[in-house]
């Protein structure tokens, strides 16, 4: 007699229908955690690294720049510049948009305002990751 071994078709549609309902349960909760990483990368740069290059260029030359892009390309007027401040170049927001910086900004007094505009790429919402605290 030959003997037959492998599984049936009824135990493979069982173990798939098992897959899935465990793969149903479980990357809800993974897309989540991958927003909230974003918004985390998007404060460490608005309160780390960009902010530090910021910092660096205004005690170097006694002012904030008029543009990010003074940070990584000299300005004509920037005798005492000593750049590149990032060394990276401009870094992009983790949804792939340029961060918004204002000098003087509105929100920080005497200070700069520097912003993600979030998942939804539009400034002004209730994503937006900003360097000053919301009311």
């Amino acid at each position: 007699m030959k003997k037959n071994s492998g599984f049936t078709l009824i135990e493979v549609l069982i173990v798939v229908i098992i897959l899935g309902i465990l793969a149903s349960l479980v990357v809800p909760r993974l897309a989540g955690r991958t927003e909230e990483a974003r918004k985390q990368a998007a404060q460490s740069d608005i309160e780390g690294g960009v902010a530090l290059a910021l910092d660096l260029y205004e005690a170097d030359l006694g002012k904030y720049p008029a543009s990010l892009e003074d940070l990584v390309k000299k300005p004509a007027d920037a005798a005492k510049w000593r750049g590149p401040y990032l060394k990276k170049g401009l870094p992009k927001d983790p949804w792939g948009n340029a961060y918004v910086y204002r000098y003087p900004g509105s929100q920080s007094d005497g200070m700069y305002d520097l912003l993600s505009a979030g998942s939804d790429g539009e400034e002004g919402t209730e994503d937006d990751i900003t360097n000053w605290k919301k009311e």
